[in-house]
């Protein structure tokens, strides 16, 4: 028994070891690596739908960078709905430093712990099978 498991494990071995050679039972003919042809760069086209800017116009690059990543990320004042557009006008113009003022440990904010925990995880439904419990 002993004399099969090592036999497998010289067959095997030799088989591993003889597709590294150039020549033996795994030859393979591979491509040449220095017949790769180098592909040409890749141009871009001109755009003909550009006019050019009018006197007066300001600069579309004038919009500061925040505003821009702003408006990729949620489409800007023209995506918003006529709600939306009317919530924002009712709240006014918004702090930019909001969140240091929030994270400041003088704001005085309200931790609602496991009463907003226990709201979150009740279980979804219409609340005919609901049970009055009292923890005390």
């Amino acid at each position: 028994m002993k004399k099969t498991g090592a036999l497998i494990l010289v067959a095997a071995g030799a088989a591993l070891v003889s597709g590294c050679g150039s020549t033996g039972l795994l030859n393979h003919a591979g491509p040449d690596e220095f017949a790769v042809q180098r592909q040409s760069p890749l141009v871009v086209p001109p755009d003909f739908t550009l006019a050019p800017p009018k006197q007066g116009q300001p600069r579309p690059a004038d919009e500061s960078v925040q505003q821009q990543a702003l408006d990729a990320l949620f489409g800007g004042p023209q995506a918003r709905s006529d709600i939306e557009k009317s919530t924002l006008s009712m709240a006014g113009p918004a702090d930019a430093s909001i969140r240091s003022t929030v994270g400041d440990p003088g704001t005085y904010t309200v931790a609602k712990g496991q009463v907003t925990r226990a709201i979150l995880a009740a279980p979804e439904g219409d609340g005919r099978d609901a049970q009055t419990t009292i923890e005390g």
